[in-house]
């Protein structure tokens, strides 16, 4: 009796993976990359920005590296993707000037003697009138909200951030916090650079309109916050908080 063999058409090895499980490249979205059967953002170092390093799938700044100098400690600057000591005023942007290898604001101080003599240093601020606390902002600012997987900025997060501009003229010295946040979907990794990625993309645009950047201060949280069950949870999820120091 001879034996046939039958071949099914469409059989499970023809089965596409369900995302973000991969077997190869094809799998994924556009720009990403399977790593150990995982759709990731990135698989080499060369596959990220300059300066930043591929970490466990996701584009990453290594310990002390940098984009810009807000992802430095305060007074430090962002030189070659590296967190470094200033070397003169140039480097601390068009209102701020060197001291002793930190960046300061114009009219930012430690000590009295850093001020005029008709001023007085006042929580790090040179001021006339004597030892008063600066003014309170009236102003608030509305949370940026990004598109599932997204950092871009849509017609609405820029008309909010240009009334963040407007506020943060009001308190020109004053520093402020940018904290990055996603739905809990994706990798605890990828999760983490999205929502700096959102942070700095704030940061960039907030640059652009003329508020010095050594102000900001980007704080990544990633999914840690999320609150979200569904699409309508999950998209007040994806967001970057905007809050003064």
């Amino acid at each position: 009796m001879a034996l046939v063999a039958v071949v099914f058409a469409g059989g499970c090895g023809d089965k596409k993976p369900k995302y973000p499980t991969c077997g190869s490249d094809r799998d994924c979205r556009q720009g990403e990359h399977c790593v150990n059967k995982h759709c990731s953002q990135c698989a080499v170092d060369s596959h990220c920005k300059k300066g930043e390093k591929c970490i466990d799938g996701a584009c990453g700044l290594p310990k002390g590296g940098c984009r810009s100098d807000g992802d430095c400690k305060a007074g430090m600057v962002c030189l070659e993707h590296r967190c470094s000591a200033c070397q003169s005023d140039a480097e601390c942007g068009a209102t701020g000037r060197c001291e002793n290898g930190r960046c300061l604001a114009r009219g930012a101080c430690k000590k009295d003697e850093d001020c005029a003599e008709d001023e007085d240093c006042v929580d790090g601020t040179c001021s006339r009138g004597g030892r008063k606390k600066p003014p309170d902002v009236g102003c608030r600012f509305e949370p940026i909200y990004f598109g599932y997987d997204e950092s871009r900025l849509d017609e609405r997060a820029s008309r909010a951030l240009n009334a963040a501009a407007e506020c943060m003229q009001e308190a020109p010295r004053r520093a402020v916090f940018l904290t990055g946040h996603t739905d809990p979907r994706g990798t605890e990794e990828y999760n983490i650079a999205l929502s700096e990625r959102r942070a700095i993309v704030v940061a960039d645009y907030l640059a652009r309109l003329g508020i010095d950047p050594a102000r900001f201060r980007v704080i990544p949280k990633g999914e840690t916050e999320a609150s979200g069950a569904d699409e309508g949870g999950w998209a007040e999820d994806r967001r970057v908080e905007i809050e003064w120091q």
